[in-house]
């Protein structure tokens, strides 16, 4: 019996995703959500933050 090459690629790709989905359920279950998406907001002008640093409009301040 002949194994023809697309379905010896086609097993390859089928395993790879099967492989990629169990990674990427375990990689959610150990990397849990670092900060709540409130915590990355300006309080006073609700913009979105980036790093660490103040708020480009001065009235929020630092927040670590």
């Amino acid at each position: 019996m002949r194994v023809l090459a697309s379905d010896v690629i086609l097993k390859i790709v089928f395993l790879f995703l099967i492989v990629m989905a169990v990674l990427a359920m375990f990689g959610k279950l150990r990397m849990p959500r670092i900060m709540r998406r409130d915590a990355a907001r300006c309080p006073a002008c609700g913009r979105h933050r980036i790093g660490k640093g103040p708020c480009p409009c001065g009235k929020g301040g630092r927040r670590s």
